[in-house]
C-alpha cells in the first residue's frame, strides 16, 4: 500500500501545475495542469486559455507554477499557451495583489480591469454535421431539423452565421441538444482579439541585393523604361544597400515611394519581373512623429520650485506641487520627465479624465514624440495593446493616460506625475476594483522605488493634510507664469436680480453685458453649469406629473436635441411625450436648466457667435472632444458652455470671461465633501480666465452671496479654505481623521434588501465597535437598475487596525450572503469612497 502511494506521488510530481487568475469575480485561483508540450516555455505572467465550467473558455494569467496537484478536484489541462514572453510581469502581479487586498475585491476582478480587451481571446463556436449520424434513427424537433438542413459533414459553419441563415436567434440550446444526440460536431475556435496592422512594403529581390553586377545590368536594361528606373533609384536612395545589406530586408513602404512620385503600376511591374519583392509588414498604429522642440526654459520661480521638488525626492517623499491656476506646473513636469528619461527610467503621467488628454498630449508630443504613448478608452483595443507591448519592449518610456494606466507593464518606473490630483474622476466606481488611481499610483511607485509628484491648484484636503504632518513634501507656485495675473472675481446676487427684474432667462443682465463686452473686444467666454441635458425635469402644470425612470427612482432628464427623456443612471429613454400621461393635459413645462438650454439661450442672444457645448453628451466620440477644444482654441468658437469638463486643466489664451451660472447647486448636496468640491470647481473654472497679460473676469451667480465660502473663492485663498474645512472634518471625525468604507446592499425586492442590510449591520456590530457602524439608511436614490439599495458606512478611526477591520467585514459579508434568504443579495464594498 505504501509503495502504491509513493508511485502516485511520483507520477503527480512529474506534472507541472499552474495557479491561474481568471478575469472573473471568483474568491480564489484555480489550478490547471500544464501539458508537457508547454512545460518548457510557460512562465509566470503568461496568458493561457483554460476551460472553466461546462463549456466556457477564458484567458487567464499564470500566477504561480508548482508541482503540487489540487486536493479537492482533478486539475484540467491548459488548452493553449498564448505566448512564451509573459504579458504581465512580477511587479504587476504584486500590484494586482495589493489592489485586491486593499479594495476588498478578487484578483480576477483586478485582472479583468487590468488587461486591455485586445489581450483577451474571443471564441467562436463552429458547427458541422456528424458524418456518422443516422438521422432516421433519431427524433429531431422542427428547430433541430431546420439546423441540420443547413449543415454538411465536410464544412464548418460559425454558429452566428447559422443563426442568420436560419433566421433563428439564440440557437445555443438547439445546438446543445443536437450535440447530445451526436448529430453535430461542435468545435471552439480560439483567436486573439488583437490584430496587427499591416502595410505593403517592397524590397530589392535577394539575388540583386547580393550581386552588384547583376543589379547594374538590371538598371542598364531599364534605361528606356524611365518610370521603372525612377522607382529603383528612389528605393536605392532610401536603402544604403552597399553599406548594410540587412537594411534591404526591412524594405520601404510602397506608400512612401508613391508619395515621392513613383507610379504604382511601375512598382507592380518591377515585382512581376522579379526586380522587387512586395511583402506585408506589421506596423505600429501609434504616432512615430519625431519630437519638434526642446523643453522651454523655466522661469526663476519654476527653477526654484524644481530644486525644492528634487530636494524632497532626495528624502524619498511624495511631493505636492501646489501651484495656482496658470502658474506653469506643466513646464516643470516636462523638465522633470526629460531628466528622468535621460537617466533611462520610465515615467507615468496620470490625468483624471480623457477630456484632459488632448491638450496635454499635444504639448508633450512636441518634446517627447516617439518616446511616449497615450493610454485611455477612446483609443481602440488594438492601439492599447500596442502601447502595452511597446512599453514592455522599451520602445516607449513615457505613458500619458487616465486611471487604467496604472495597470501597464512598467519595469523601471522612475517618476509618477499625478496631475489635478484632487479630481474625483481618479476613483473607479463600477465595476470592481473600486480603486483610487492616485492612491494606487502611490503604491505602484513605492513598489518601483519611484518618485511621486502630485499637482493641483486646489489639492484634496487629505493630500494637503499629509504635507502638514511631514509625510509629503510641499512646494508652492504662487505667481502665474510670465506676465499673467489672477482673474478678478465678482459676485452677482440672483435674489436681487430677480426682484429688480434684471434677469433674462437664466442670466442676469450684468452677466449678459459682460459677455457682450468680452466678445466685442475679440475675447472668448466660458459658461459653467454642472448639469448636462436641457432640463432636469419635465412636469405637468395641471397635475404635477413628472416622468420617472422605469428602472430607477429618479426623474428623467429632458434632452431637446434628441427630443427624448433620458435616465442618467441606467440609460433608459423615451420620446418626449406631447401630453401628460396622468391627466392628458398638454401643459408640459421644463423645470430648471442644463448646459443644452444655456447654449440655446445664448445662441438666441448672440446669433452671430459660434457657441459650442462641452459635456458628456457632446464628447462621446474619440475626436468629438478634440474638435470642440480645437475650435475654441483657434478662436472659431466664441462661447463654450460646459459642465465640470471645462474646469479641468484646460489652457486657452483668449478667455476674458468665465461665468458660473449657479454656484448654489454645488453646495447643497448631502455629502461631507460638498463644500470642498464647490471650492475646487469654482476656483478651477475661474482659473481658465485671463491666462495672458490681460486680467480676466469671473462672475458667479448665487442666491447666497453672504456665505463664507464665497469670500475664500473670491480671494482664491486655499489656505484659509483648508483651515476652515479641516477644523470641520476634525470635529465630525471625517477623513483625513478617519477612514470610511461604504457598503451598498442590492436586491430586486425592497424588503429583502432592507432585511439583508439590517442583518449585515447586526453582524458587523457584533464584531466591531458599535460606533464604527453607521446605518443602514435608504440612499437619496433608493433604486437603480431595478435593484433596491440600502447603505451602511464604517467610519474607522486612524488608531484602529484597518487590516483586522477589513477581515471582520469580509467575514460579516460572507455570513450575510450565505443565509438562505440572502443568497441573491449583492453587497458592494467601496473602500475610501469619494
Amino acid at each position: 500500500m505504501a509503495s502504491s502511494d509513493s508511485t502516485t506521488t511520483t507520477l503527480n510530481q512529474a506534472h507541472l501545475f499552474a495557479e491561474v487568475i481568471l478575469p472573473l469575480p471568483l474568491p480564489k485561483l484555480f489550478t490547471y495542469q500544464v501539458p508537457d508540450e508547454f512545460a518548457s516555455e510557460i512562465a509566470v505572467g503568461c496568458r493561457v486559455v483554460v476551460p472553466f465550467g461546462r463549456n466556457q473558455l477564458h484567458t487567464g494569467v499564470v500566477f504561480q507554477l508548482h508541482r503540487q496537484p489540487p486536493e479537492a478536484y482533478e486539475a484540467r489541462p491548459i488548452i493553449e499557451l498564448l505566448e512564451t514572453e509573459p504579458s504581465v510581469n512580477r511587479f504587476q502581479l504584486d500590484f494586482y495583489q495589493w489592489l485586491a487586498g486593499y479594495y476588498l475585491c478578487t484578483l480576477g476582478e483586478v485582472l479583468h480591469a487590468a488587461l486591455p480587451a485586445g489581450l483577451k481571446i474571443s471564441t467562436t463556436s463552429l458547427v458541422q454535421r456528424n458524418p456518422h449520424f443516422e438521422e432516421e434513427k433519431t427524433v429531431l424537433s422542427l428547430e433541430e431539423q431546420l439546423v441540420m438542413e443547413h449543415l454538411s459533414d465536410d464544412q464548418l459553419v460559425e454558429s452566428a452565421k447559422l443563426e442568420r441563415i436560419t433566421g433563428k436567434q439564440r440557437l445555443s440550446a438547439v445546438l446543445k441538444s443536437l450535440a447530445q444526440k451526436q448529430a453535430i460536431l461542435l468545435v471552439d475556435h480560439i483567436r486573439e482579439k488583437y490584430t496587427p496592422k499591416y502595410r505593403k512594403y517592397v524590397r530589392l529581390a535577394s539575388a540583386l541585393a547580393h550581386d552588384q553586377q547583376a543589379l547594374e545590368q538590371t538598371m542598364a536594361g531599364l534605361e528606356k523604361k524611365t518610370k521603372q528606373l525612377e522607382v529603383l533609384m528612389h528605393y536605392l536612395q532610401r536603402v544604403p544597400l552597399w553599406e548594410d545589406k540587412e537594411q534591404n530586408e526591412q524594405g520601404v513602404a510602397v506608400a512612401e515611394l508613391t508619395r515621392a512620385g513613383c507610379s504604382p503600376s511601375s512598382i507592380n511591374t518591377l515585382a512581376k519581373n522579379g526586380v522587387l519583392e512586395i511583402f506585408q509588414k506589421a506596423v505600429s498604429r501609434l504616432s512615430t512623429t519625431p519630437a519638434r522642440e526642446a523643453p522651454r526654459p523655466l522661469s526663476d520661480d519654476q527653477k526654484q520650485a524644481r530644486q525644492q521638488i528634487l530636494a524632497c525626492f532626495e528624502q524619498n517623499k511624495p511631493v505636492l506641487l501646489h501651484g495656482i491656476t496658470g502658474s506653469g506646473k506643466t513646464e516643470i513636469y516636462i523638465d522633470l520627465i526629460e531628466a528622468m528619461l535621460q537617466n533611462g527610467h520610465q515615467v507615468l503621467y496620470l490625468l483624471p479624465e480623457i477630456a484632459l488628454t488632448a491638450q496635454i498630449v499635444a504639448r508633450l508630443q512636441k518634446v517627447f514624440a516617439g518616446r511616449m504613448g497615450v493610454y485611455h478608452s477612446h483609443y481602440s483595443a488594438n492601439e492599447r495593446v500596442e502601447v502595452w507591448r511597446q512599453l514592455q519592449h522599451g520602445k516607449i518610456n513615457l505613458v500619458v493616460g487616465v486611471r487604467s494606466s496604472v495597470f501597464l507593464p512598467f519595469t523601471d518606473l522612475g517618476l509618477v506625475i499625478i496631475d489635478e490630483e484632487h479630481e474625483p474622476s481618479y476613483k473607479q466606481f463600477d465595476p470592481a476594483p473600486r480603486y483610487h488611481a492616485r492612491d494606487a499610483a502611490l503604491m505602484l511607485a513605492r513598489m518601483h522605488r519611484a518618485q511621486v509628484l502630485l499637482g493641483s491648484a486646489t489639492p484634496a484636503l487629505e493630500t494637503y493634510y499629509l504635507t502638514t504632518t511631514g509625510k509629503y513634501g510641499l512646494v508652492a507656485l504662487e505667481q502665474r507664469f510670465g506676465a499673467a495675473i489672477l482673474p478678478k472675481i465678482d459676485i452677482i446676487d440672483l435674489g436681487k436680480a430677480h426682484k429688480k427684474k434684471q434677469m433674462q432667462g437664466n442670466f442676469s443682465r450684468q452677466m449678459l453685458a459682460a459677455i457682450a463686452e468680452t466678445l466685442n473686444r475679440g475675447d472668448q467666454v466660458i459658461i459653467f453649469q454642472n448639469r448636462r441635458g436641457y432640463a432636469p425635469l419635465l412636469t405637468c402644470q395641471q397635475c404635477g406629473w413628472v416622468p420617472q425612470c422605469r428602472h430607477c427612482d429618479v426623474s428623467l432628464t429632458y434632452h431637446q436635441y434628441r427630443n427624448e427623456l433620458r435616465c442618467h443612471y441606467c440609460g433608459y429613454k423615451i420620446t418626449t411625450p406631447a401630453v401628460c400621461q396622468a391627466c392628458g393635459s398638454t401643459s408640459l413645462k421644463t423645470v430648471s436648466y442644463g448646459t443644452e438650454q444655456l447654449q440655446e439661450e445664448l445662441q438666441l442672444l448672440f446669433p452671430e457667435q459660434k457657441i459650442d457645448r462641452l459635456d458628456y453628451d457632446t464628447t462621446r466620440g474619440r475626436v468629438a472632444y478634440e474638435n470642440i477644444i480645437q475650435a475654441f482654441d483657434s478662436g472659431r468658437t466664441g462661447i463654450l458652455v460646459g459642465t465640470q469638463m471645462v474646469a479641468k486643466g484646460l489652457d486657452f489664451e483668449r478667455v476674458g470671461l468665465v461665468g458660473i451660472v449657479n454656484l448654489d447647486r454645488m453646495l447643497y448636496f448631502p455629502d461631507y465633501r460638498a463644500t470642498e468640491r464647490a471650492f475646487q470647481l469654482a476656483v478651477q473654472v475661474a482659473g481658465r480666465a485671463g491666462r495672458q497679460q490681460k486680467q480676466g473676469l469671473v462672475l458667479i451667480q448665487t442666491y447666497k452671496p453672504e456665505q463664507p465660502l464665497l469670500k475664500m473663492i473670491v480671494s482664491q485663498d486655499y489656505r484659509a479654505f483648508y483651515q476652515f474645512e479641516i477644523n470641520e472634518r476634525q470635529t465630525f471625525h471625517y477623513p483625513p481623521f478617519s477612514r470610511i468604507i461604504k457598503l451598498t446592499v442590492r436586491h430586486k425586492d425592497h424588503q429583502i434588501s432592507a432585511r439583508a442590510a439590517s442583518a449585515l449591520a447586526d453582524i458587523l456590530r457584533q464584531k466591531l465597535p458599535t460606533t464604527m457602524v453607521l446605518g443602514p439608511v435608504v440612499p437619496a436614490i433608493a433604486r437603480i437598475r431595478d435593484r433596491y439599495l440600502r447603505q451602511l458606512y464604517l467610519k474607522i478611526s486612524r488608531q484602529h487596525n484597518l487590516a483586522a477591520t477589513k477581515k471582520h467585514l469580509l467575514q460579516s459579508v460572507y455570513a450575510t450572503q450565505t443565509q438562505q434568504d440572502f443568497r441573491q443579495v449583492g453587497i458592494i464594498i467601496d473602500v475610501d469612497p469619494v
